[in-house]
Parts: structure tokens; C-alpha cells; sequence
């Protein structure tokens, strides 16, 4: 079992829904829709059709060569992609 308060981020995958910690990783077969419906939006943002990411483990928000955005996470070393259409969530920060 993994509780939400150690969750960073949620990413679709196939059937599956990837589950990541600091500590590891799990995998649940809930839809991502579904697990958005049911979680704090001041918590958890979504980033991309099929990421949400915790908004306190977010570290920086990178745009490459190739106008592509990716997202930083604290402590966590993959980067992780953001979709044009979230980007107005990170004006502020």
C-alpha cells in the first residue's frame, strides 16, 4: 500500500497507472480520469494527458532546444513532460 501523502506523481501507462515515491514505484490499474476526479486540485496539478504531479515536489519547469517543456522534481531524477495546454499553471511560479 502506498498512502497519497507519499505520492509525486501519477503517469498513464498502457492499462496501467504508474505510482511514484520517493522510495519506489507501484503500478494500479485505476484510470488516470478516475484517480484525477478524486484528488486535491490545490495538491496534485496535472501536467500532461497523462501525468499529475504532486505540486510541492515540483523543483523547476525547463523548456529544451526544441520548445519542449519538462518538469523537475524534487529529489527525483526523471524529468517528466508538460503539455502546452497545463503550462498557464506554472506563470506564476
Amino acid at each position: 500500500m502506498i498512502g497519497i501523502d507519499e505520492v509525486l506523481f501519477f503517469q498513464a501507462q498502457e492499462k496501467y497507472v504508474r505510482v511514484v515515491t520517493a522510495g519506489g514505484e507501484g503500478v494500479i490499474r485505476t484510470p488516470l480520469k478516475d484517480l484525477l476526479a478524486g484528488l486535491d486540485p490545490d495538491e496534485f496539478w496535472q501536467v500532461h494527458r497523462g501525468t499529475v504531479v504532486r505540486v510541492q515536489a515540483i523543483d523547476r519547469v525547463s523548456k529544451n532546444e526544441l520548445g519542449r517543456h519538462t518538469l523537475s522534481l524534487k529529489g527525483h531524477a526523471e524529468c517528466l513532460p508538460v503539455s502546452g495546454a497545463f503550462l498557464h499553471r506554472f506563470r506564476g511560479m
